[in-house]
């Protein structure tokens, strides 16, 4: 299976990842997924109201989940800023 990627802190390349803020982290399936609410390209939050959620769902290993919650300032990543792509998405 092809995962997601995600990184707690900024890429080096920036202009290939989208930014966004996690909204939950759960576990489906033998893997752990993050939601994330992706930013507008200006840093702020988009707000979709009445037309349905923009959550980004990324699956990911238990490993990456780990590292990237280690990585986060506070230990509870909701809410936390991350980077992110879909797997065979085109920023």
């Amino acid at each position: 299976m092809a995962h997601d990627r995600i990184h707690a802190r900024p890429p080096h390349d920036p202009e290939n990842w989208r930014e966004g803020v996690v909204r939950a982290v759960t576990e489906r399936d033998g893997h752990a997924v993050f939601v994330v609410e992706p930013l507008h390209r200006d840093g702020g939050e988009r707000t979709d109201a009445g037309r349905g959620s923009s959550a980004t769902e990324l699956v990911v290993t238990f490993a990456v989940r780990d590292l990237v919650v280690r990585r986060l300032d506070e230990g509870d990543p909701v809410g936390q800023r991350v980077w992110f792509r879909r797997r065979g998405e085109a920023v």
